[in-house]
């Protein structure tokens, strides 16, 4: 990790028209080098401004804020769920009123080492099977978790041929007997697969069924996950254009399938890559060429499936992925092409036609950020109570606590073609969530955090959450 209306980007031929062409044959190739490709931002010019409420808290852990990642509906048992980093997940009610321990990943009884040292490591993500609350059905009580944890004796699935296994990534299924229970009531879990990870950062990402699917459909029940490239910087072992290789991925899998080299899930028959095994491409991909997948989410109009891929160190990005697409990394960063840490190349920008440029992005060199800066998000926002986000696509930049905002029907081709949302509590000035974080830390006694750790979450009717790892505090944007 690196670690608003704004205009279209200046077009960069108007100012080449200015220069004199015997300084452009002079110039040294370290002038088409950049690590500032973008005009600043504008963030008054078409500025949206939505209301907020407190939803609800989640206790603390170890005596700090609980290091929220993830927030998601389970509509059979109509509840929401969260996590905290460290380990624990909890189930929320519908009003907020009731947060309620679900499972602990570090309880001694599950025999999962989880490695939470850091900011990048932890429970990264989790998700319940669309059948998780159907009874009867082979998806009953069945949910999955995707956690960091401490070396062990077990052997991994896929190793990335190089680093130093600082650690491993476990793919777990979770089965209750009762979905409906207040606590997780099954047994110990189910390993999936295992990735040893070479350095301390960039590990799993997001994990999501396809929430437009239903029974029929050739993603019904299939499990998506994000995979980050390895880490250190730079993709130093180029796993991410490596089809061999599992790391810089997008996994599409069956979790219930057992077809897998380690017969624990399935590989559908119908992934871009299956026709290519002979060849040594992995069945299990489902789109490749990123760094640190983090979010995605699916538009629940069109199915267009958007990607928050966090940088390197110049470009912040959204991308649209499809079946089998290539996002450029660590070809591309963004539009332009990757030179070092920090730098991009001004040439040829977006020249590559096999690759999946992004809808949107930004540098990190822009006022509104806190000098880390890194991109998340993605929401669809169609039909949900407010007015003034619908038919929009939402993302943010997780250290600042900014949030931004695109068309999803017309969907900008790269630069910093969004808008800028602010918060508003009642009439007050509109604010960032890094500034409500910082007001709730003066109530609680806390120091002011030096960062929002922003994430998205998403509930029944169109809802939507924001989390944060500083004050533990879930809120929900309101009309």
């Amino acid at each position: 990790m690196p670690d608003s209306e704004s205009g279209r980007p200046v077009k960069r031929s108007a100012l080449v028209s200015l220069v004199p062409l015997v300084f452009l044959l002079a110039a040294p190739a370290q002038a088409q080098q950049t690590g500032d490709p973008f005009p600043p931002l504008d963030g008054e010019r078409g500025r949206i401004v939505v209301r907020f409420s407190e939803f609800a808290r989640v206790p603390d852990a170890d005596s700090l804020p609980a290091r929220m990642m993830l927030l998601v509906d389970e509509p059979g048992t109509r509840r929401l769920f969260v996590n905290d980093m460290r380990g624990p997940l909890y189930s929320v009610s519908y009003d907020g009123r009731r947060v309620t321990p679900y499972l602990d990943l570090r309880a001694a009884e599950w025999n999962v080492p989880v490695e939470a040292a850091g900011r990048e490591r932890g429970v990264q993500s989790f998700a319940f099977h669309p059948q998780f609350g159907q009874s009867g059905t082979p998806g009953y009580g069945r949910f999955y978790t995707w956690s960091d944890v401490r070396v062990t004796n077990a052997a991994p699935d896929f190793r990335p041929g190089g680093g130093n296994a600082t650690h491993h990534t476990v793919l777990l299924e979770w089965r209750a007997r009762n979905a409906a229970a207040a606590a997780y009531d099954g047994g110990a879990p189910r390993e999936i697969l295992r990735l040893e990870q070479p350095f301390a950062n960039h590990n799993g990402g997001l994990i999501a069924f396809n929430p437009l699917a239903r029974p029929g459909h050739p993603d019904w029940g299939l499990l998506y996950v994000g995979a980050a490239d390895g880490g250190s910087g730079g993709d130093p072992l180029r796993l991410a254009q490596n089809l061999g290789s599992i790391f810089g991925k997008i996994l599409r899998i069956d979790p219930l399938g057992t077809n897998s080299a380690n017969g624990k899930y399935g590989i559908p028959a119908y992934n871009p890559f299956v026709s290519r095994a002979q060849s040594g491409a992995l069945g299990e991909i489902y789109a490749y060429g990123m760094r640190n997948p983090q979010r995605f989410g699916w538009d629940p109009v069109n199915g267009n499936l958007f990607l928050a891929d966090i940088g390197q160190g110049v470009v912040e990005e959204v991308s649209l992925v499809k079946p089998g697409g290539n996002l450029g990394w660590s070809v591309w960063e963004g539009s332009y092409r990757f030179v070092s840490r920090g730098v991009v190349s001004r040439e040829n920008p977006r020249g590559d036609s096999q690759v999946a440029f992004p809808v949107v992005e930004y540098d990190h060199t822009d006022s509104l950020f806190l000098g880390n800066v890194a991109v998340t998000g993605v929401v669809v926002y169609r039909s949900g109570p407010i007015a003034a986000l619908r038919n929009l696509v939402l993302f943010g930049d997780f250290p600042s606590g900014e949030i931004f905002a695109f068309d999803a029907d017309q969907l900008p081709s790269g630069g910093t073609t969004f808008r800028r949302v602010l918060l508003a509590r009642g009439r007050g000035e509109p604010m960032t969530i890094l500034q409500v974080i910082r007001e709730t830390n003066a109530g609680q006694g806390r120091s002011p955090a030096g960062r929002a750790d922003l994430r998205f979450g998403t509930g029944p009717d169109g809802r939507v959450f924001l989390l944060n790892k500083a004050d533990g505090v879930i809120r929900e944007l309101v009309p």
